[in-house]
């Protein structure tokens, strides 16, 4: 299989892992949830939060216990809770990627 092709499921599983992070996201002003996206590479799927203007979305997701914030896991956790979901993306990559080998 071409490697863009798994660049755009890889993306297409993020996208589906989405909501499920942004519905656990803390919200005080709503410029975390904002800040969340979603990136591929050939990889993987990638969902980012924060940047220079949210750089404190690192310290709340993974905590940090020096300044007592303990962690959220809200990254971790919205991926993990919608993965019965994503996998399907990949499922049918495979899927349909071994119907074209020859002799399948």
């Amino acid at each position: 299989a071409d490697l863009d092709e798994l660049k755009a499921v890889n993306r297409q599983a993020a996208q589906i892992a989405l909501p499920a992070v942004t519905g656990r996201t803390p919200v005080r002003t709503g410029k975390l949830k904002r800040s969340i996206r979603v990136g591929a590479t050939r990889r993987a799927g990638v969902i980012r939060a924060g940047g220079k203007a949210v750089p404190y979305a690192g310290p709340l997701n993974y905590g940090w216990p020096a300044h007592h914030i303990t962690p959220r896991l809200f990254v971790n956790n919205g991926v993990a809770t919608s993965e019965n979901a994503w996998m399907r993306v990949y499922e049918q990559f495979v899927e349909q990627t071994m119907k074209q080998v020859k002799g399948a």
